[in-house]
């Protein structure tokens, strides 16, 4: 399964420390409903029995609504339950080496800051981009951040899709009109909400709006 530009308009990555008393797969299944296009496991604290339990959770999930559904870092268990891909940052396995895990027609996601990663990126066989972080975000301590002048230069320098990341909400989401990205990748601003269906939903629709510019 590879991925369209429109699978990756709304972007979630999980994060269960937003999940408030829901489980996961509730949280995941609310996004969906609310019109997530394209869904991430990021799970850095799970066992590996539990972590495999509920990646198959989560990917029965994203098989009934149709959406593609790519694991976080873990190549091994990428392809232990034939998840449709995964993403990489720049400090996980190198792209090319995770391509040849993973062959030729599952889908490779790539962090990148620079116009230099993202070309990189592209080069070892990457199908989209993740920039970011493009606001200030509380979830992912160590992310740099990544100007709007950049983020345009690297959407503008390859050929395959890139998702703006960090710090994305309803309420900044418009600045990043004319960058040249498809889509958002969001994790507080789905899964932080407390009605995760109608934030989704919202979203989707502010989105729609920016990628259209």
């Amino acid at each position: 399964m590879k991925c369209a530009k429109e699978d990756l308009l709304v972007y979630a990555v999980t994060d269960r420390s937003w999940l408030d008393g829901k489980t996961l797969a509730q949280a995941v299944e609310a996004a969906l409903q609310g019109g997530a296009t394209f869904v991430q496991l990021r799970e850095k604290s799970l066992n590996t029995e539990d972590l495999l339990r509920e990646a198959r959770e989560i990917q029965e999930l994203c098989r009934r609504y149709q959406v593609p559904f790519v694991i976080n870092d873990n190549v091994e268990l990428a392809c232990q339950i034939g998840a449709d891909g995964v993403h990489v940052g720049q400090k996980d396995m190198e792209a090319g080496m995770v391509r040849q895990l993973l062959g030729p027609d599952k889908i490779l996601g790539v962090s990148a800051q620079t116009v230099e990663q993202a070309l990189l990126a592209e080069a070892k066989g990457a199908d989209y981009l993740g920039v970011g972080a493009v606001f200030p975000t509380d979830s992912k301590a160590d992310a740099e951040a990544v100007s709007w002048e950049t983020l345009q230069a690297i959407c503008r320098a390859v050929h395959i899709p890139v998702v703006a990341i960090g710090g994305i909400g309803r309420q900044n989401l418009s600045v990043l009109k004319g960058s040249g990205i498809c889509g958002i990748a969001v994790i507080s601003a789905i899964f932080g909400a407390e009605d995760i269906c109608e934030a989704t939903r919202e979203l989707k629709r502010l989105t729609s709006q920016v990628v259209a510019q």
